[in-house]
C-alpha cells in the first residue's frame, strides 16, 4: 500500500511516497518547489531510474544471465518500495529483488533509498548491494522536475536559466526513433559561457543530454534569484527536460549512464556508464537539492 512520509528539518519539508520511493514536495518557508504531477502535461514528479536510464533498443538486451526485458527507466519507479528507516529528518526505503523482477531483470539486488534534509539541502542517496552470486550490471539517476517559476517568482519560462559553475563549451547528442541517444549528431548549446537561457523550443528536440558538467554542479535560476541548486558528484551525465506544450517545469537529472546509444550494441553489460558489481558489493551515490 501506497504510504506518504513527511520529513522536516527547519525551514525545509520534503515528502516522499512509498510508490516508486518518488519524492513528491520539496517545500522551503512552505513555498512549493518540486513540480506537482499535473497530468495534463508530466503526471510523475521525481522517479527513480534503476536499473536503467533512459531506453534500451526495442525494450530488450542480452546479459551474462539472460534477456535483460525492461521498459523505459526500469523497474524502481513502478514498485513499492519498505520502509527501512525513518526519522525526524529521513527515511529509508528498500526494495529487493523477486521472482517477478528476476523476469525482467534476471539479477539478485538490494536498493535503497535515503532521502535526508540538513539545514540547506535535501540528499537523495543510492544504495545498491550485489545479493546475488554473479556480478551485477545496473545503471541509476533521479528524475525530480521542478516548478517553473520557482516560489517567489512570477517571471516568464523563458526568463530562467541553467547556471553552470564556470564557462565551458558543450551540444548533445540528439534522441532518435526508440529513444536512444544518437551522439554523432549533435545540437550546439554553450560556447564558451556559463549560462543557457530556456524556452519552449529548446525542449522540442525532447530531453537535453550534458556530458561531464563543470563542477557537477548546476542551478536553474529565475530572474529574482530563486530556484534550485543540484551538486552531483559521481553522475557523468545530466538529463534537461521539459514537457510539450509550454509545461511549467523544468526537470533536472542526474545520471550515472545514458539510454542505449546508437553506436553500441546489445549487451547490456557494455552500455555507457554501467556499473559492475561484485557478489556482495555495495554501490553508492548522492546528489543533493538545495532550494532558495
Amino acid at each position: 500500500m501506497s504510504t506518504i512520509t513527511t520529513i522536516r528539518k527547519g525551514n525545509l519539508e520534503a515528502s516522499i511516497d512509498s510508490q516508486g520511493a518518488q519524492l513528491m514536495s520539496v517545500k522551503r518557508d512552505g513555498g512549493e518547489y518540486l513540480w506537482q504531477g499535473d497530468p495534463k502535461w508530466w503526471p510523475r514528479r521525481a522517479p527513480v531510474l534503476f536499473p536503467i536510464v533512459g531506453n534500451i533498443r526495442n525494450d530488450e538486451a542480452d546479459s551474462a544471465q539472460g534477456k535483460v526485458r525492461l521498459g523505459r527507466h526500469g523497474i524502481a519507479r513502478n514498485c513499492d518500495h519498505d520502509i527501512a528507516e525513518a526519522t525526524e529528518s529521513s527515511v529509508t526505503y528498500q526494495l529487493v529483488s523477486t521472482p517477478q523482477t528476476r523476469e525482467k531483470f534476471p539479477f539478485d539486488f538490494k536498493l535503497n533509498m535515503t532521502y535526508a534534509l540538513t539545514d540547506e539541502f535535501l540528499v537523495q542517496r543510492f544504495q545498491v548491494t550485489n545479493t546475488g552470486d554473479v556480478t551485477l550490471p545496473f545503471t541509476l539517476g533521479g528524475h525530480p522536475a521542478f516548478n517553473v517559476p520557482a516560489p517567489g517568482d512570477d517571471a516568464d519560462f523563458s526568463e530562467y536559466v541553467l547556471k553552470f559553475a564556470e564557462p565551458w563549451t558543450f551540444s548533445t547528442g540528439t534522441l532518435v526513433e526508440g529513444g536512444l541517444w544518437d551522439l554523432s549528431n549533435r545540437m550546439p548549446l554553450l560556447q564558451d559561457s556559463d549560462t543557457l537561457h530556456l524556452t519552449h523550443q529548446l525542449f522540442d528536440v525532447d530531453t537535453l543530454m550534458f556530458e561531464n558538467v563543470p563542477q557537477r554542479t548546476v542551478q536553474l535560476l529565475g530572474p529574482a534569484g530563486h530556484g534550485v541548486q543540484l551538486d552531483f558528484d559521481g553522475f557523468d551525465y545530466l538529463g534537461i527536460w521539459s514537457a510539450a506544450n509550454n509545461a511549467p517545469f523544468v526537470a533536472v537529472e542526474p545520471w550515472r549512464g545514458p539510454a542505449t546509444c546508437t553506436d553500441e550494441d546489445d549487451t547490456f553489460e557494455n552500455k555507457r556508464g554501467m556499473d559492475l558489481l561484485e557478489p556482495g558489493e555495495v554501490a553508492e551515490y548522492q546528489f543533493t537539492i538545495r532550494p532558495f
